[in-house]
């Protein structure tokens, strides 16, 4: 039974949600019930304390945002945007890698400005997109993906090194990681870099790939081609060379059937093992974010449930008809402080521009 208090503020936010201005958002006026079997509930899941939107940019859509601590304390964060009148899609042709700064992790935030563009004539021509920034061996190293067509079929992770967060940053002409050769499972592109130095100095790239036969040759209606594996390349330094490692692919949930499938992986090392989140593509929904665990990061186990959709957290106006993805959380990636997950940042459409912005979340 509800007592009055819960009362006028579920009647409140009932009677508000149909008057809600395109791009607004409420907190949801209480916990809702796990939509999954208890087993797949996990700690991180439940320490998530959602925060709101970050960089809503009038006449932009902006994606992938990657965080980092400065040495004063404030936080940077590099993140792929492109034009609104591109839609959606923009981001296979016409994205950019940008630089904002905030005091805190939750913003508000500055832009500051582009920091990689496309290249013409070099791998990287058409576009830039996944950053991912660390620290390391005294280095800034953004990890990002480039295309030179405007397709999927030439995406290729790229490297860009800085021994400041506000540049400049120097890129290597070939990319840091190849496709594998033709009719190999990893033989369509090199995507989503998710990079660890292990403790015993190794160091590992992790990237998202598929066949391009499987995806050419999806059957008609498909709501998505190909099948999106995850493998593994290790070098003995941040700028490589990197060797595929001979068990690819290292994440594969072809054989369940129904293409299950995984992206947007985000690793650390906590606990003594490795642990990571990506977003889910049919393992249980397309809502959900996934959480594996693996003692040598190579054998992973199967995923529980990592995030929810938004409605368990976020009330917002019906999905707009050019938002496909309306509803859902994407590019995890985490805020680390003394080497623990802090704030979880995301990507998701809609906003106040009808676009996409960012989204955090407390964790803890």
């Amino acid at each position: 039974m509800l007592n009055r208090r819960d009362f006028l503020r579920n009647t409140l936010s009932a009677s508000l949600l149909p008057l809600m201005l395109p791009g607004m958002t409420m907190p949801v006026p209480g916990p809702k019930k796990f939509p999954y079997p208890a087993a797949l509930n996990t700690r991180f899941c439940r320490s998530l304390k959602p925060v709101g939107r970050i960089l809503e940019l009038e006449g932009w859509y902006v994606w992938c945002n990657s965080p980092i601590f400065a040495p004063d304390g404030t936080v940077h964060l590099f993140f792929s945007r492109w034009p609104e009148k591109f839609g959606m899609g923009g981001w296979i042709s016409r994205c950019e890698i940008a630089h904002a700064v905030a005091q805190r992790p939750e913003g508000p935030y500055e832009v500051q400005g582009t920091v990689l563009a496309p290249r013409p004539g070099s791998f990287d021509a058409t576009t830039c997109h996944n950053p991912h920034i660390q620290f390391v061996d005294g280095r800034y190293c953004l990890f990002y993906m480039g295309n030179s067509n405007g397709k999927t079929n030439t995406k290729r992770i790229g490297l860009a090194l800085s021994d400041s967060l506000w540049g400049p940053w120097e890129r290597s002409d070939t990319p840091l990681l190849e496709a594998g050769q033709p009719g190999e499972w990893d033989d369509h592109c090199t995507t989503n870099p998710a990079f660890i130095k292990t403790p015993d100095g190794k160091y590992l790239l992790y990237y998202k790939s598929w066949n391009s036969a499987e995806y050419e040759n999806a059957p008609a209606g498909s709501a998505i081609r190909g099948n999106r594996k995850y493998g593994l390349a290790i070098a003995d330094q941040v700028t490589g060379p990197y060797h595929k490692y001979e068990e690819n692919p290292v994440i594969d949930f072809s054989s369940r059937g129904k293409n299950e499938q995984l992206e947007d992986a985000f690793l650390w090392f906590q606990n003594g093992k490795f642990n990571l989140l990506a977003r889910d593509m049919g393992f249980y929904d397309h809502a959900a974010g996934l959480l594996l665990e693996s003692k040598n990061g190579l054998q992973w186990s199967n995923p529980k449930i990592a995030w929810l959709g938004a409605e368990h957290y976020i009330e917002q106006p019906p999905a707009p008809s050019h938002l496909k993805r309306y509803g859902r959380f994407e590019r995890p990636q985490l805020l680390l402080k003394n080497g623990k997950p802090a704030w979880l940042f995301t990507t998701t459409q809609g906003g106040k521009y009808q676009t996409a912005s960012g989204f955090v979340f407390k964790v803890g």
